[in-house]
């Protein structure tokens, strides 16, 4: 990848669904720092429109032909792919980087996109590529108190993290959200990832601001923060009230329903109708508070909290660290978690982020 060589700000590299809500956000931010990515999308009209805005080169393919997928990314460094829902863009993105030799990224929380993305291990540690899916808040933040955790509590066999977030969805978002309700809970059991109800389980928890009611979901460190640290029972939380919590285990009996396409051509149609992301100001407005905690078979705890900025502003400065890091660094090949990619602490060094505590 001769791209390398170059500087960071002139070499080439792609934010792919630069025309959605957050690449939109992350290609403004990449601009205002002197970056020069291009900006590629399905529709030709309104990835062009923002390419102007910005003085950026723009392109418009889709996924469907990994060929043709691979010619356009050909001569690319490194592909950030923010085209939600990534069931459906990560796998022919992936495999055009691994073509192409250029790095991916991109900022999802999917389970199924992490599993994929380790299983191409060893092809992309031969290509020299490195994939790195899940490089903004999903799931930089908790995959950094994870790895924090397991350096805190070397033999932890158990593992329990969440995020206590107040921000608006993305329609990108609100999409995977619909696709993960249909799927069902997951949670990971002696190393194996495993299919629950939804609000399978429910705790009190203090996630830094004050104890609230929390349930499980399928989030994408139920892959990654086994691949980060090796400890075999994963679960992760969010605070509900308990009415979200009875509609989560209510919607356990609609689940067959919810997977049906048509439904959720429906659901989804009516999302891309209605959702529209939270402003600046909303953002600005909104911390997250992080939470984990780990334990042992002697039944001995560590707990980990870290304050950080909104997840979408994580997301574009957790996103564009990631970029600037391969711009520079040459790591080996391979599948990797975002902590175990740059450094276990990576989240401290964002904007909006507090200490990392672990008592």
């Amino acid at each position: 990848m001769s791209e390398h060589n170059a500087s960071p700000t002139s070499m080439r590299w792609m934010i792919y669904g630069a025309n959605g809500y957050t690449g939109e956000l992350i290609a403004r931010e990449a601009a205002r720092r002197g970056l020069k990515p291009v900006l590629a999308g399905r529709r030709r009209e309104s990835v062009e429109a923002l390419a102007r805005t910005l003085g950026l080169e723009a392109r418009a393919f889709g996924l469907d032909d990994v060929g043709r997928l691979t010619e356009q990314i050909q001569g690319h460094a490194l592909v950030l792919n923010c085209a939600g829902p990534f069931s459906a863009t990560a796998a022919p993105m992936m495999e055009a980087c691994l073509r192409a030799r250029a790095h991916y990224l991109d900022i999802t929380g999917e389970i199924a996109v992490f599993e994929h993305a380790q299983s191409l291990h060893a092809r992309a540690r031969d290509a020299g590529v490195v994939l790195c899916p899940g490089v903004g808040f999903d799931v930089i933040p908790t995959d950094c108190v994870a790895a924090a955790l397991k350096e805190a509590l070397p033999d932890a066999t158990h593992l329990a993290l969440g995020f206590d977030s107040r921000s608006g969805f993305s329609p990108g978002t609100a999409k995977t959200s619909v696709e993960g309700l249909a799927q069902g809970g997951k949670v990971r059991r002696d190393g194996k990832i495993v299919t629950v109800p939804l609000a399978y389980e429910v705790r009190r928890i203090d996630f830094g601001d004050g104890e609230k009611d929390a349930m499980t979901i399928p989030w994408g460190d139920v892959s990654t923060a086994y691949h980060t640290t090796g400890i075999p029972n994963i679960q992760v939380f969010i605070p509900g009230s308990p009415r979200m919590i009875a509609s989560a285990r209510r919607a356990n009996y609609v689940r067959p329903l919810l997977g049906l396409s048509w439904v959720q051509k429906l659901i989804k149609a009516h999302i891309a109708r209605t959702v529209k992301g939270p402003s600046e100001e909303k953002r600005e407005k909104m911390p997250t508070f992080i939470w984990g905690e780990a334990s042992n078979a002697r039944g001995e705890k560590k707990t980990a909290r870290i304050r950080t900025a909104n997840g979408y502003s994580l997301t574009i400065t957790g996103s564009l660290a990631m970029v600037e890091y391969l711009m520079t660094a040459r790591p080996t090949g391979g599948a990797y978690t975002p902590a175990r990619l740059v450094v276990a602490d990576l989240v401290t060094h964002l904007p909006g982020s507090g200490p990392l505590q672990i008592v």
